[in-house]
């Protein structure tokens, strides 16, 4: 059955009429077919930092799980996902499979010996992570290096980590920072990396230079803003007096970095899978305007990634709503369909 969707399609809102030709929108007419759904759309939900397929760090890559997480996600109308770390190298059907999210991903972690979760990610000596980052790009596009861990562990330097930059880079890869020191942050922004996440302490001088290099933030916010109270509750110590002073200063980072022109991108980071509403409420309680903060979560982040909105030859994926999602979130909560890779899916 040829889908087809009609209405306003965003970011600008224009009048559109489309086919799914397969997996590709097209404007051309298929007789005596009628719309699938009718109202505002939007070109498919993106999470754009997320880590199915295990509960709990350290937990092994569990294939029906990661399965069911990724079903939570089309619940909610993510046709894209951004994995910057898996518990284990994904099966072949992973990103491709009818009915689950097209899915860019960086394999497991790399990490610097002595940091990170046990039994999750690759631990390598420094003069080794450029190669290693290189290979997974190589085979996935991305990498992801823990370029700080905790309170007090040392940054990755800043020659190693324009090491890896480079060499994934060479391949044609991108690299993804994990980072929530004012040290970390520096170095990564100043290596070149393609994206920051969290970004937790960022000294906000670095951000012209985030934004001239086209370097992404992918802040995480309501999953930090989510776990302050119960941090807050935590007995006094350097770890707890470092985590509440980036949480609770994070909105405004964020704020500060769309307005100096970073690209924000939306990612849940958390568990249970289909949040990505909570992280555009959180983007727009930050400060941002409720269109910046649905393309952080849509067409801005598919366009990172390499895809193009509602037009013809684009992927057949969009979410329909009544109403305009930018004068009332909450309108993400209800969409009246969800189509992708050309099929409805709900």
């Amino acid at each position: 059955m040829v889908v087809r969707i009609r209405g306003r399609a965003l970011p600008h809102g224009e009048p559109v009429d489309l086919y799914a030709d397969g997996d590709r929108w097209t404007t051309d007419p298929v007789p005596d077919v009628e719309p699938v759904a009718e109202g505002w759309l939007l070109p498919g939900l993106v999470d754009a930092h997320t880590h199915p397929g295990a509960e709990a760090p350290g937990d092994p890559l569990d294939h029906g799980l990661l399965r069911e997480h990724l079903r939570q996600h089309v619940d909610a109308g993510v046709a894209v996902i951004r994995a910057p770390g898996l518990a284990d190298e994904p099966p072949p059907w992973f990103g491709v499979d009818p009915g689950t999210p097209r899915a860019w991903h960086a394999g497991p972690w790399l990490a610097q010996h002595g940091q990170f979760f046990d039994g999750w990610g690759r631990r390598a000596d420094h003069d080794r992570l450029p190669a290693i980052a290189a290979a997974q790009a190589g085979r996935t596009g991305w990498a992801k290096v823990i370029g700080d861990w905790g309170p007090t562990g040392d940054p990755v330097p800043l020659a190693v980590l324009t090491a890896v930059v480079e060499a994934v880079h060479a391949v044609g890869g991108r690299v993804a920072v994990h980072t929530q020191q004012a040290a970390g942050g520096e170095a990564a922004v100043l290596a070149g990396a393609d994206s920051l996440e969290h970004g937790m302490l960022l000294d906000r001088s670095l951000l012209a230079r985030m934004a001239e290099r086209g370097t992404a933030l992918t802040p995480t916010l309501s999953v930090l803003e989510r776990t302050a109270p119960e941090v807050r509750r935590r007995p006094d110590s350097p770890g707890k007096r470092w985590f509440l002073r980036g949480a609770e200063s994070h909105a405004a980072l964020v704020a500060a970095a769309a307005e100096a022109g970073v690209r924000v991108l939306a990612g849940t980071d958390s568990v249970p899978h289909g949040r990505i509403l909570d992280e555009v409420r959180a983007l727009a309680g930050a400060g941002l305007r409720p269109h910046a903060a649905l393309a952080a979560a849509s067409w801005d982040a598919r366009a990172y990634l390499g895809l193009p909105g509602l037009q013809p030859g684009a992927p057949a994926d969009a979410v329909v709503y009544a109403e305009d999602p930018r004068t009332d979130l909450d309108q993400l909560a209800h969409p009246t369909a969800v189509i992708l890779r050309g099929r409805r899916v709900r």
